[in-house]
């Protein structure tokens, strides 16, 4: 095997895949050597009501390629069963396998404003939207490819979320992007133990100050290449990490053949960087959660290169 092609013959589905950290794990993935099925519903003909058209499913799908592996774009809208349904017996007609599954859909943060209303004051439309995209869409994504994953020992499924199980047992100040964010937890953990009967693992995985494009372009006016200028906007931007981080993650845990020795728990990118020896971008390991933990929500005064 090609040295760092610890992948090579896998077959993944990263379901939520158009940007962010989706596209980081997609990439990632693929660097390792995987074949990636990627999805999403913004396309170069198509925007999704994220309403972002500089990221698409299938530039995903070609830096997943450029990186090593092979990309696959296959546009989907994980509310609709029926497209669910196609892509997941696709993947069994053209590899006849699915050994990675990664719940990361999303696309409910322009949901959320005002972020200050009480749940009663919140739009419930928007709220319940919120909730099919991030909880439901999870679910009918799960039922369609678990078959799929169990056909063979091994299989690894991975429901990102935005948090720990340690941060999200405090309420989020948001009623509905609350539960969006818990309920991946509490699927990894039910998953879990259906899953052991089949010899595979399930984990609920967070980044932690995520540098997605939006986050970039849109709050701090930086691109990676200049982020850290946006560290005079908000301090905490300092201990942020890149997309690949949490790729890089995902793709070690693939790659654990002990991967089950995390079955069921709330993972998070900085503490795999130092299980498993991986960096960011930069050559560091950025500890977001040790940080916020110790500092920002603690009484600490150390910098946040303390926790890179």
């Amino acid at each position: 095997m090609e040295q760092g092609k610890q992948l090579a013959g896998r077959v993944a589905l990263v379901a939520g895949a158009t940007r962010g950290a989706g596209r980081g794990m997609a990439v990632e993935l693929g660097a390792a050597g995987a074949t990636v099925y990627v999805t999403g519903r913004t396309t170069r003909t198509s925007v999704s009501e994220v309403g972002r058209s500089t990221e698409t499913v299938e530039e995903t799908a070609e830096l997943v390629t450029a990186a090593g592996g092979e990309g696959i774009a296959v546009p989907t809208d994980h509310l609709e069963r029926d497209q669910v349904r196609a892509l997941v017996e696709r993947i069994d007609r053209e590899r006849g396998r699915l050994d990675v599954l990664v719940n990361d859909i999303w696309g409910g943060d322009h949901l959320w404003w005002p972020a200050g209303a009480r749940m009663w004051e919140f739009d419930l439309d928007r709220g319940l939207r919120m909730l099919r995209l991030g909880v439901e869409t999870h679910i009918v994504t799960s039922h369609y490819a678990l078959p799929l994953l169990t056909r063979r020992p091994g299989g690894l499924l991975v429901e990102i979320t935005d948090g720990t199980a340690e941060s999200n047992a405090s309420y989020r100040d948001h009623f509905f992007f609350d539960l969006a964010k818990y309920a991946p937890i509490r699927m990894a953990l039910g998953l879990a133990e259906e899953l052991k009967k089949e010899g595979c693992t399930a984990v609920a995985l967070t980044p932690g100050f995520l540098r997605s494009e939006t986050m970039l372009d849109t709050h701090f006016k930086v691109t990676e290449e200049t982020w850290r200028e946006g560290i005079a906007k908000d301090p905490v931007f300092a201990i942020s990490e890149s997309p690949a981080f949490i790729g890089r993650a995902v793709a070690a845990l693939a790659a654990d053949p002990e991967v089950a020795r995390w079955n069921g728990q709330s993972l998070n990118s900085g503490d795999l960087a130092k299980e498993y020896g991986f960096t960011d971008t930069d050559g560091s390991r950025p500890d977001a959660w040790g940080y916020i933990r110790d500092v920002v929500l603690g009484d600490g005064t150390a910098p946040a290169d303390d926790y890179r």
